[in-house]
């Protein structure tokens, strides 16, 4: 009787644990959120605006016709309104979902390639994201998806689009006065350059950096040129703890090389937007999702997470995008921190958006 007590007591205490984690990271985050809109409205700013690949892609991928890169069937959405996937992922919102949502617009930013997009959806921000793409055009080239080159097309689309809705004047003033977010770059190492001759065979992991680092530069200042003033650019994950990448590598600890192939990229990309801010007269902003990332799966606890290992889905050690299609699922999505085996949960997602949060606040 006194064992049976005592095992009580402990599971008492780690839940009351969790609880208290989830209870202080939402009342953080609501601060963050208070403030941002507090700013937003001080500076004006009229919408949220997104590049880049999976991390940001609520579906634009879906209409592809030559792509396996999709997430628009179960249990990709299985926590989204109605179980509904919508080419997102995850299990429901991404971390731009959430800003939008703490901008105080609406609590999900649309696909612009969306058949189902309105007019009104382009007052507050669309994404153009597409996941599988880079920084490198032949990243996108590899798995048939839209490259950042042709997101910036679909971007002056988007202009003259919101040109005839609103007039020349209003739409220049939301686009200077927009949140642009731009979130890529695990592609061009993981579905590139360590898998593709291409790329390896031309250059050493450290002219590959400078190589993408010139390549986001010369994206940035085309930004510039098409009116983008507030942009804040999303750093590099440690992609070395990816579920799927222990497992390739055989290994239960993360790679650190890897892992340092991220960080030095980090380095040199905070530099160059820091140079770029200097010589453009833009606001930029370098959000750093290494650290927040790293910071929960060395505390998974303290963030209300108990599973840091593996995805939720499957055995979640190998499976994402295609081999995740009806696959069963854990009891309890919000403990773990990836939801495949390489892409996170809605509840990690909700910890990066709070990140890039404080970091846009710092911006405006």
């Amino acid at each position: 009787m006194k064992h049976i007590t005592w095992v009580t007591l402990n599971l008492v205490i780690i839940v009351m644990f969790l609880f208290q984690a989830v209870v202080t990271c939402n009342a953080r985050a609501m601060g963050s959120t208070q403030k941002l809109r507090v700013l937003a409205a001080k500076y004006n700013v009229t919408s949220i605006l997104v590049f880049g690949d999976s991390s940001v892609d609520p579906g634009n991928n879906n209409n592809l016709p030559n792509t396996w890169h999709k997430g628009n069937f179960l249990p990709y959405g299985k926590d989204f309104s109605h179980s509904l996937p919508t080419g997102r992922f995850t299990n429901g919102r991404l971390c731009t979902d959430f800003i939008a949502e703490a901008l105080g617009y609406r609590n999900i930013i649309k696909a612009y390639l969306d058949r189902n997009l309105m007019e009104v959806d382009l007052l507050h921000g669309v994404s153009f994201a597409s996941g599988g793409s880079g920084y490198d055009d032949f990243t996108a080239k590899v798995t048939n998806v839209i490259s950042l080159r042709k997101q910036l097309e679909y971007f002056k689309e988007y202009k003259i689009r919101l040109g005839k809705l609103v007039g020349e004047e209003t739409c220049h003033r939301i686009v200077g006065n927009a949140v642009f977010i731009l979130s890529t770059g695990t592609n061009d190492f993981l579905q590139n350059y360590y898998i593709d001759p291409t790329r390896s065979h031309r250059f050493t992991i450290a002219q590959y950096q400078r190589f993408l680092i010139n390549c986001m530069e010369t994206s940035i200042k085309e930004m510039h040129l098409l009116g983008v003033r507030r942009l804040a650019v999303v750093g590099m994950e440690p992609f070395g703890c990816m579920p799927m990448i222990k497992t390739l590598k055989n290994s239960v600890k993360c790679d650190e090389n890897m892992n340092q192939v991220a960080l030095s990229f980090n380095f040199l990309l905070k530099a160059k937007l820091s140079s770029l801010e200097a010589t453009l007269r833009m606001r930029s902003v370098f959000v750093d999702i290494y650290g927040v990332i790293q910071n929960t799966l060395q505390n998974p606890l303290k963030y209300g997470f108990t599973e840091t290992e593996k995805g939720c889905c499957g055995d979640g050690l190998t499976e994402f995008g295609t081999s995740l299609k009806g696959l069963n699922t854990c009891t309890n999505h919000s403990k773990y921190i990836y939801w495949d085996a390489v892409h996170f949960t809605e509840n990690m997602y909700y910890i990066i958006a709070d990140e890039a949060v404080k970091s846009i606040i710092a911006s405006l």
